[in-house]
């Protein structure tokens, strides 16, 4: 398995923050996580809420750590509240199961990391992801 670069997370986040800029969205945060959850990088745009980070951050923990977009985990969640409010509690407040990242796979499929973003609609954030991950030259789940 690869390992997520940092080149290839300042691309994904460069490319994610063109991506919304020409599409007019409000500002964002944006986080890219390795295969472990830890943050390899992380941009909040100019007029950027305090909250960007934490929720961009959150979105991109849990995906990386059940391996799926969180747009994924959101409707999972809709089956099975209690199990993912008590995984956010578990978890300390890093998981939120919320449309807005995707998982990072190399070209054989394996999961390296996970791209998060807050600012706009949940659409909004993953379309940006995923501008971003396809940027790099990665795939997305």
């Amino acid at each position: 398995m690869n390992s997520l670069t940092l080149e290839q997370a300042n691309t994904i986040i460069a490319s994610a923050l063109a991506r919304s800029k020409a599409s007019g969205f409000k500002p964002m945060g944006i986080a890219v996580l390795d295969a472990a959850g830890n943050l390899k990088a992380f941009a909040s745009e100019d007029g950027a809420s305090m909250f960007r980070f934490d929720v961009a951050r959150a979105k991109a923990w849990g995906a990386v750590g059940m391996g799926v977009s969180s747009r994924a985990l959101a409707e999972r969640a809709k089956d099975n509240p209690n199990f993912f409010v008590s995984l956010a509690s578990t978890a300390q407040g890093r998981f939120l199961p919320q449309t807005g990242a995707v998982v990072i796979k190399d070209g054989s499929g394996a999961v390296i990391g996970a791209v998060g973003a807050s600012g706009g609609t949940g659409e909004e954030d993953e379309l940006i992801c995923i501008a971003g991950v396809e940027a790099a030259g990665l795939l997305h789940g």
